[in-house]
């Protein structure tokens, strides 16, 4: 059976060719978000996807802390206010939407904490 002729990586002014099924040179491999993650973790697929996109729309697609500290900066994630493992809920009133520097900031500090016992 032939293979699938090359075509270009779908990474924005990449001129690599790919014959992945998820369209990115190997280069760029690291962006292919699939959208169904592992069976049983709660997250991704289309139910995550219409509450994340109710958030990011609820909150007008600004990171929530950055905001409470005068900042105005575009949010690229949602994130649980309070953790899961600490008993936080997927429910809308435990998730924001969070720029990717606040998100690591706040992912480090939980996981100390969680560290510490």
């Amino acid at each position: 059976m032939p293979s699938k002729p090359p075509r270009p990586c779908r990474a924005p002014a990449c001129g690599n060719k790919t014959t992945a099924s998820h369209g990115y040179c190997e280069e760029h491999e690291h962006l292919h978000k699939p959208w169904a993650t592992r069976k049983g973790s709660g997250r991704g697929g289309r139910p995550w996807r219409r509450k994340r996109d109710a958030v990011m729309r609820r909150d007008k697609g600004l990171c929530q802390p950055c905001l409470k500290n005068n900042r105005v900066t575009p949010a690229a994630q949602v994130d649980h206010i309070i953790p899961k493992a600490e008993g936080g809920t997927d429910a809308d009133s435990n998730l924001q939407a969070i720029c990717k520097a606040c998100h690591d900031v706040k992912t480090q500090t939980e996981a100390k904490r969680a560290q510490q016992g």
